[in-house]
């Protein structure tokens, strides 16, 4: 929170590597958050520029509450829920583009089985309800807590849980193949 804090007093006062080191250091996760609520790799691009272009703007008047982590993953769920406002029955492109995990040095034969798994988290991913989705995501990739994202969402604490612990089973009963799509 310091060092965050640290990075926004230097963008706020004109240091131009500030941005670049919060580019550098929120980029990825905000692009794994977007693509995973959207589904389409180059819409949540967009999104997630929006989301800096928006925070150079408000630099001035910007007051940090909780971590740039958290902030940065907020406005990317709020651009995402806009978007879908907009486009509210555009079924989207597969979340394949979004990008892939390295597979580490196991071998080819691992990295075929792990990539086999990705897509198949993918997929049962885009298959939540996209209240569950987002609830997962937020929690998982950007780090938010419950209460967070209770306010987000502008439900109480137990729906946001009671949303993740769903939202969880489904992606294990998916990966089981226990349910069928």
């Amino acid at each position: 929170m310091l060092e965050d804090r640290r990075l926004l007093w230097r963008l706020k006062c004109g240091d131009k590597d500030a941005l670049r080191l919060i580019y550098e250091t929120y980029q990825g996760d905000l692009l794994t958050l977007a693509g995973n609520l959207l589904h389409d790799a180059a819409t949540a691009e967009d999104v997630v520029q929006d989301v800096f272009i928006g925070l150079v703007r408000s630099v001035p008047r910007l007051e940090l509450r909780r971590t740039l982590r958290a902030y940065l993953a907020t406005a990317v769920a709020n651009r995402v829920r806009d978007h879908y406002r907009r486009k509210p029955r555009a079924r989207l492109a597969s979340l394949d583009d979004a990008g892939e995990v390295p597979a580490g040095c196991d071998g080819p034969v691992q990295m075929v089985i792990d990539d086999e798994q990705m897509r198949r988290l993918r997929s049962a991913v885009a298959e939540l309800p996209y209240e569950q989705r987002e609830v997962v995501m937020l929690r998982v990739h950007a780090g938010l807590k419950f209460r967070e994202i209770a306010k987000h969402q502008n439900t109480s604490i137990k729906t946001a849980l009671s949303r993740y612990q769903y939202g969880l089973d489904k992606l294990r009963s998916m990966m089981d193949g226990e349910v069928s799509k």
